[in-house]
């Protein structure tokens, strides 16, 4: 086997192989004399096929496959031994396969085109600064959590009379139309809410179905239509109150400090302010770290030039696509293609310089931690009585599941990208900016 490689400018080659009779004979003989072994042809006892038979019954078919795998594997080899920065996968030329005599030919000759990334350096001392938001939460954000939570883990009530943002249970009706709803009030027009505030159980309200609801979404969950379907709905309806239930906000108890961080973590408001304030602070110094591995990213991506094989990649793309997307459809999106392609080599560039590799062990911690993050576990005390060893066989079981063999990839994945975001995070240079929650609002559009 020969393999040499032609470059026909920096980001295009083609690799041509050539085969002779040596390189394939051996297994094509050894896949026949299988083939004989099990072959069941009316007229010869098992096994006693005459290989001339055989040869002529599966010999081209045979030959075939075992040179396509000769060429996937050699292919591949040649490209990986060579460091070869390939963009797509080799495209070979079809006029070599229609040339072959499979009948006659002892020696085949191959090419691929290649499409190769030019050159570049990832230079971290040569990008422009990023920054680093620090985010200072302060008592407007601490009171409209607390407020939140409170809600959240309030008691939901019946009352008697109807309030703003209550939800009142009952039942349409409009000729033969009968309809059971549940009807927030939130979804109510403000100008339409005297409708139904004071309204009891038992009282039958009647209203102008189009005017009461504030979009059509609203109206369509009301009624039980489909959005499409509720222009249809005309005219005074009646709508009987069957129930009314209220949320009811939690008071500043020791029970509710238990419901929302966990039994005895505190003891008094005083110290319930201050965890919930640090779990505050901790969830905006998550939006802050996000915010900066996208403006790094971004640094990078505008601030490295890689040349690409744009020609190839439109053939590349309309090949494995096969007939899906017109060159039209692949040129409207060509340049998120090409944007998607040069951050992969720029990974793959800051992986290799920077040894990053991905273990198993990491994989399932990750798979772990999805898991926690389900469940709503953080760890420490809460993993006691076996959990923890429940957690691990429940991330092991995702990362094994054989009815989605992507599972261990997309984790896998996930693992490699925080690395890199890592190693970009602590080589980029980034200067520290303090701000408060409605500073940092404005930056990101909020």
């Amino acid at each position: 086997m020969n393999i040499t490689l032609e470059k026909n400018s920096s980001v295009n080659a083609t690799l041509k192989v050539a085969l002779t009779e040596a390189d394939y004979k051996e297994k094509v003989d050894k896949t026949l004399k299988d083939y004989r072994k099990r072959a069941n042809i009316k007229g010869f006892r098992p096994g006693m096929v005459p290989m001339p038979l055989v040869q002529k019954m599966f010999g081209k078919s045979v030959l075939a496959e075992e040179i396509n795998n000769i060429l996937s594997s050699s292919v591949s080899e040649y490209i990986k031994e060579n460091k070869l920065n390939i963009v797509g996968d080799p495209l070979p030329a079809r006029e070599d396969q229609d040339a072959i005599d499979w009948d006659a030919d002892k020696e085949f000759n191959f090419s691929y085109e290649l499409g190769l990334a030019g050159e570049f350096e990832i230079d971290f001392a040569k990008l422009p600064t990023v920054t680093s938001y620090e985010i200072k939460a302060g008592d407007k954000e601490l009171e409209d959590t607390i407020q939140n939570l409170k809600g959240q883990f309030g008691e939901q009530i019946h009352p008697e009379a109807v309030e703003a943002g209550d939800m009142v249970f009952g039942t349409f009706k409009q000729g033969e139309w009968v309809e059971k709803s549940a009807i927030p009030l939130k979804a109510v027009k403000e100008d339409a809410l005297s409708v139904f505030v004071g309204a009891q159980k038992d009282d039958v309200l009647k209203f102008d179905i189009q005017s009461v609801f504030v979009d059509e979404k609203s109206l369509a969950l009301a009624t039980g239509k489909k959005v499409e379907e509720v222009a249809a709905l005309q005219g005074e309806v009646e709508f009987t109150v069957e129930d009314i239930t209220r949320q009811v906000a939690s008071e500043l108890t020791q029970e509710f400090f238990d419901k929302v961080l966990g039994k005895d973590k505190v003891a008094s408001e005083e110290e319930f302010r201050t965890q919930v304030l640090e779990i505050v602070q901790s969830n905006y110094k998550r939006e802050a770290e996000y915010l900066l591995r996208i403006d790094a990213e971004k640094a990078i991506l505008e601030n490295t030039s890689i040349e690409l094989p744009e020609e190839f990649l439109r053939k590349w793309l309309i090949a494995i696509n096969e007939g899906k997307f017109t060159p039209e459809q692949i040129d409207a999106d060509f340049e998120n293609v090409k944007r998607d392609l040069r951050w992969t080599l720029i990974k793959n560039e800051i992986a290799d310089k920077h040894e990053v590799k991905v273990d198993y062990p990491e994989v399932v911690e990750k798979a772990k931690d999805m898991v926690r993050s389900q469940f709503g576990f953080q760890g420490g005390a809460e993993m006691e009585n076996g959990m923890e060893e429940m957690i691990e066989k429940i991330a092991t079981g995702y990362l094994t599941d054989k009815s989605k063999s992507d599972n261990f990839m997309n984790m896998f994945n996930q693992v490699y990208a925080d690395k890199i975001s890592n190693v970009i995070l602590e080589n980029i240079k980034a200067d520290t900016k303090v701000v408060d929650v409605e500073e940092f609002k404005s930056v990101i559009g909020a």
